[in-house]
């Protein structure tokens, strides 16, 4: 029989994680390494697990990550995104709670690019008189 799946997409930055929820006891797996060997601060690793928190299903599903590019912040970033979209996917009644934690939300902020003229996209060249 068919084992039942839920997949959700976030994006933070560079970072693009595609996660997949499977009915399980709460395993995180990201690239095939454990949550707690993958990141390297506690922060990060809590940061990504706080839709499943808020909701109460982390002991419900196993989390299993294929994330690329980007930092470990952005990666995170996007981890989190990614599960909330999953557990909405699972369970439409949890879109107030995911809302109300601004797990939906996708943070528009990128790396601006660099100019010519300029060192990077805003840094000018040290001026000198002489």
């Amino acid at each position: 029989m068919a084992q039942v799946q839920y997949f959700g997409t976030g994006r933070r930055k560079r970072s693009v994680a595609r996660v997949r929820l499977v009915p399980g006891d709460g395993k995180i797996t990201i690239n095939g390494r454990d949550a707690d060997n993958y990141f390297p601060r506690e922060f990060l690793k809590h940061h990504a697990q706080e839709p499943l928190q808020a909701t109460g299903a982390a002991s419900r599903f196993d989390v299993i990550v294929d994330v690329k590019g980007g930092g470990t912040t952005g990666q995170a970033g996007a981890i989190r995104m990614g599960i909330a979209r999953a557990l909405l996917q699972s369970d439409e009644d949890m879109r107030s709670e995911l809302k109300k934690g601004g797990f939906l939300s996708r943070d528009p902020r990128m790396k601006e690019r660099k100019k010519y003229g300029l060192k990077k996209a805003r840094r000018a060249p040290q001026f000198s008189k002489r």
